[in-house]
């Protein structure tokens, strides 16, 4: 049995996932005025985020980040499952900068100088979508061909039997 990814899964997950894995590495250990400052940042958006403790918080978006990104690194873990944890993570960032004020241009998805930092994990969200569909849709496919295969192989056996069985 081989590994529930294919040849090309890697370049996406491993760029995502890399990605991701140092963010959340990079946050481990944040003091007390950048853990405040992340979030700040996200209660603005999500307000039940402001009912935890900043180092609580900023050690569980720590722990998602490490998480998510060695769930992408990792080649055991099926595509399907790590395109879900990539979507629904870029789904909470891209959801700051949709309903943070200053991110955006006015009536406009276009990103204004501040936003740019986080608008541009829309990538992320392409990754983890093409990833969901090749992990669920596209993999149908493949397997009703290994499916006809084994098929075929089993019937060449069987037809081998038979005429061993008529001799």
């Amino acid at each position: 049995m081989g590994l529930p990814i294919t040849l090309s899964e890697i370049a996406p997950r491993i760029s995502a996932g890399a990605f991701i894995l140092n963010s959340g590495l990079g946050k481990r250990g944040a003091d007390s005025e950048t853990a405040a400052g992340l979030q700040g940042f996200a209660s603005g958006t999500y307000p039940f985020l402001g009912k935890l403790q900043p180092q609580q918080f900023a050690s569980g978006l720590a722990a998602a980040e490490i998480a998510v990104g060695a769930a992408l690194l990792t080649p055991f873990v099926p595509t399907a499952v790590a395109g879900a944890a990539l979507t629904a993570f870029s789904g909470g960032l891209l959801g700051l900068y949709l309903k943070t004020p200053g991110m955006r241009k006015e009536g406009s998805l276009a990103p204004t100088e501040q936003g740019l930092s986080v608008a541009k994990d829309v990538w992320l969200l392409g990754i983890g979508v093409g990833l969901l569909v090749r992990g669920t849709v596209d993999r149908e496919p493949r397997r009703i061909r290994r499916a006809g295969k084994v098929l075929a192989k089993a019937n060449k056996r069987a037809a081998k039997a038979r005429e061993r069985l008529r001799d």
